[in-house]
């Protein structure tokens, strides 16, 4: 998926999660900021490729790629896989340790922000032509619909037409079928 794609992707799984679930109180800053975290979460698992949409937004990211890509074996590999979930688990709640005295939010809801965009990346590759090596180092790419040929091609006409389309629609109705939640959530619990 494109990396338009997978911050949509990320938003409505977010946004699925803040009007379905009891959401604890936070402050402005600490909502502005795991939202932050869930769009670099949503395009985390994509640097693997020197390409990829973080690299691009990154000052020098191009160059800094060329160094980690051959370092996490190219794209969908570690981290496109359960194991790579564990690893950006990991890393990014020890970078949250690490700033927690400079950064006053809290960074539970933080990385877990996070970590629903790097799922939300994962679950979203899993319907593209490619798959996803779910239990890597085991070399099998899952996708959904298990037959190769019924997936999409990454910016394909399916994932432009079909797909962000659809996943625009997806928000427009979780705000219209949640509103009071999600309008309750925003008066109530960010302070």
């Amino acid at each position: 998926m494109t990396g338009r794609t997978h911050d949509l992707a990320a938003f409505t799984a977010l946004n699925l999660f803040v009007a379905t679930q009891q959401v604890p109180s936070m402050t402005l800053a600490t909502a502005f900021v795991a939202f932050s975290a869930n769009m670099i979460g949503g395009l985390g698992p994509d640097i693997d490729q020197t390409t990829g949409a973080l690299w691009k937004r990154l000052r020098g990211g191009t160059i800094l790629a060329k160094f980690i890509s051959p370092i996490l074996g190219g794209h969908r590999h570690i981290s496109h896989s359960i194991l790579g979930v564990v690893l950006f688990g990991v890393v990014s709640r020890f970078f949250l340790l690490l700033i927690q005295n400079v950064l006053i939010v809290d960074i539970n809801i933080v990385w877990f922000s996070f970590m629903i965009g790097v799922l939300s990346h994962l679950f979203s590759d899993t319907f593209t032509h490619d798959g996803v090596p779910w239990l890597f180092p085991i070399p099998i790419n899952f996708g959904i619909p298990p037959v190769k040929a019924l997936r999409f091609h990454t910016g394909g006409i399916i994932e432009k037409g079909i797909v962000f389309p659809g996943l625009l629609l997806l928000n427009m109705y979780v705000f219209y079928t949640y509103h009071n939640h999600i309008i309750d959530f925003l008066r109530n619990s960010i302070r």
